[in-house]
Order: C-alpha cells, then structure tokens, then sequence
C-alpha cells in the first residue's frame, strides 16, 4: 500500500462501518462468537490435558469432576458459537453479493 492509496476510513464514498447498526450488531456477535470459542477449546484442551495426567497417574475424583466439567461447559460454549460463526459469515457474504 503506498501513501496514496487511501484507507477504508479515509474513503468518502464508503460508510463508516458503525453507520450500518445491523452490522454493528453483527460485529458485536462476533467478537463474543469469536471468545466463546476461544473458551471453549481451551476448555476441551484442558480436558485432554487432565486426561492424559490421571491417565498417566491416577484417576481421582477431583480429576475426573475437572475432566467432565471442562468437557460439558466447552460444548455449551461450543454449539452454539459454531452455528452463531456460520450464521454471521454467510450473512457477511450475503452483504457482500448484495454490494451492501
């Protein structure tokens, strides 16, 4: 990019992006989408992780209550924010056929 080219937001003929409160609402969607998914395989990983310890170890309560709690709140964060991910990106792209 050279120092003429102009940006996005220096663009008169393009809207600022809060202009459009649908597709602030969207971007706000998707930084939530984007963190409960985030949380959620980090929480799948933690499973694993605590798996493979009380595996090498042994398998005490404690571990096994870590183990199903991790695996049970990272689907619930999971489902959704993966059909929430889609949803938002095909609504993007729909914009984008559109010219809007």
């Amino acid at each position: 990019m050279t120092p003429t080219d102009p940006t996005p937001q220096q663009n008169p003929s393009t809207p600022p992006p809060a202009a459009d409160p649908v597709r602030a609402r969207r971007a706000t969607i998707a930084k939530w989408n984007t963190l409960a998914t985030r949380v959620g395989y980090a929480l799948y990983l933690l499973a694993v992780v605590m798996f493979f310890v009380a595996l090498a170890t042994d398998f005490t309560q404690g571990k096994v209550t870590i183990i199903t709690t991790s695996m049970i709140i990272g689907s619930v964060l999971l489902a959704p924010a993966i059909v929430l991910g889609y949803a938002v990106k095909a609504a993007e792209k729909d914009d984008v056929a559109q010219g809007l």
